[in-house]
């Protein structure tokens, strides 16, 4: 069965390669847990480490945190934003120690009934504090079931966040629900990252079905993406043997049925270079030996409702990656015969391209 594959992969990885360090990791105290979650609510994670052991230092347990003025934890919270999540902390912490004596709830639906407390922060307290079968669902790991698995469903949309968190209970590691959901989000933080996962190599890579079909900077899929007013498409030229790579748009969005070259959208600008360009493709690709012909500058299509900075690629490699393969390879004067958006038009009638592809 695929999913308990993808168990069974993942917690290997975790006891043999993963070795993200970070100072709550391992933790069974549920109020330093809690603690961790709630600044890591709104924050990166690099940001918030030193603001978790100057908390953990100050208010080293509930009592102390629930004792402490206002305007004293306020300025410990200051630079970390969104201070209703310092209100709910206070509150909670003052509500534990009275109603509870002190005592962190050790019940999921106990621990859900706390208020500024989420089924996320919720799962990740029941199971790192007291080893309960619940399954965290973050960003890491809607990205990583959702590549894996080739699960195209928006992950921002009402029927996307039932599905991943049915998926996500599934796979998980039952008897070892908190290893589980560290293995699994450290696994996204690490490897199958947002920008140049590590898939040459990654240990699912064989059963992964976004790097299997080429996917992988495709999924996973957000609503609000399609909604974004600037987004930025950078556009690669894979040339073998004087075939370029192109491929039909299909899904619901803009330019739909007409045809590009390979895509890679991201939410800010990248900076390419020659160095940039060679570290992506290895660690994205696989491949180790490109020739870089061409980076382009920035170029702009205004649409009516969004704009699109698109910057163009282009690279000459010696064998096609086995998931590339799916593509289709057209002669470089068959180019002419396909309908592109304007945007890559533009770029393929630049006089430096006319002199080069025809």
């Amino acid at each position: 069965m695929i999913e308990k594959k993808f168990t069974d992969i993942l917690m290997k990885w975790h006891k043999q390669q993963n070795t993200r360090e970070m100072p709550w990791k391992g933790e069974k105290d549920p109020y330093k847990i809690w603690l961790s979650e709630v600044i890591l609510q709104q924050t990166r994670v690099a940001q918030g480490m030193q603001y978790y052991n100057n908390f953990i230092k100050r208010y080293p347990t509930i009592r102390h945190l629930a004792k402490a003025q206002d305007q004293e934890v306020f300025k410990l919270w200051e630079g970390l934003g969104y201070y209703n999540r310092c209100r709910n902390l206070l509150f909670t912490a003052r509500e534990i120690v009275t109603s509870r004596k002190g005592i962190f709830p050790d019940q999921y639906e106990d621990i859900l009934a706390l208020k500024g407390v989420g089924p996320y922060t919720a799962s990740a307290i029941a199971s790192f504090a007291y080893n309960l079968p619940y399954a965290v669902v973050d960003g890491n790991v809607f990205r990583v079931l959702s590549r894996f698995f080739g699960i195209d469903e928006a992950i921002d949309s009402t029927k996307g966040k039932e599905l991943f968190t049915e998926l996500a209970g599934k796979v998980l590691y039952k008897t070892q629900a908190g290893i589980f959901n560290q293995a699994i989000m450290d696994f996204g933080a690490t490897v199958c990252k947002p920008f140049a996962p590590t898939c040459s190599s990654c240990v699912m890579q064989r059963f992964c079905t976004a790097f299997n079909e080429g996917k992988v900077n495709q999924l996973p899929v957000k609503e609000k993406t399609l909604k974004r007013k600037h987004r930025w498409f950078y556009y690669f030229l894979f040339e073998f043997e004087g075939k370029l790579l192109v491929h039909q748009r299909e899904a619901k969005d803009v330019w739909r049925d007409l045809f590009e070259f390979y895509l890679l959208e991201t939410e800010e600008q990248i900076k390419w270079n020659e160095s940039s360009v060679q570290a992506w493709l290895h660690e994205q690709i696989g491949i180790s030996k490109a020739r870089i012909k061409q980076i382009s500058p920035v170029m702009v299509q205004q649409l009516t409702h969004q704009q699109i900075k698109g910057q163009f690629i282009w690279v000459e490699i010696k064998s096609i990656p086995s998931f590339l393969k799916k593509y289709d390879w057209q002669p470089i004067r068959s180019l002419r015969k396909l309908a592109f958006p304007k945007l890559i038009t533009a770029y393929l009638e630049t006089p430096i391209l006319q002199e080069t592809l025809f």
